[in-house]
């Protein structure tokens, strides 16, 4: 079973993400910022990362800087209510970048083909 860690500022997002998740048979695990980030993926070994872009004491894209410096064979997912966040180049270091949406549909799919592409490297 892959374990999936959902790291937003938004509870409700946190929420919804984690109950779809659990129920497409993924172990999750939340964050609600950035703070030990580092420290929490040492010590939980998530299969891959879904990462908020604004979250209000962390910046998402310097997060992922962070996650890629450290573990950079981690999957990392952007996920974000702004689509503008793809024109910036640090967006380039994540595996997918997806729009929130409360249809998760997109979201389990690019989390399906990150763990796939892992899996195969």
């Amino acid at each position: 079973m892959a374990k999936i860690m959902v790291v937003d500022d938004e509870e409700h997002i946190r929420l919804l993400y984690s109950e779809e998740l659990k129920e497409e048979g993924y172990d999750v695990s939340t964050a609600e910022g950035g703070y030990k980030l580092l420290e929490r993926i040492e010590n939980e070994k998530p299969d891959l990362v879904v990462l908020d872009i604004k979250m209000v004491d962390y910046d998402g894209l310097d997060l992922l800087q962070d996650i890629r410096n450290q573990f950079y064979d981690l999957p990392v997912i952007l996920s974000t209510a702004y689509d503008t966040f793809k024109e910036d180049m640090k967006s380039i270091a994540a595996d997918f970048y997806v729009v929130k949406s409360f249809d998760l549909t997109e979201l389990k799919k690019k989390i399906k083909m990150a763990l796939e592409a892992s899996i195969a490297s």
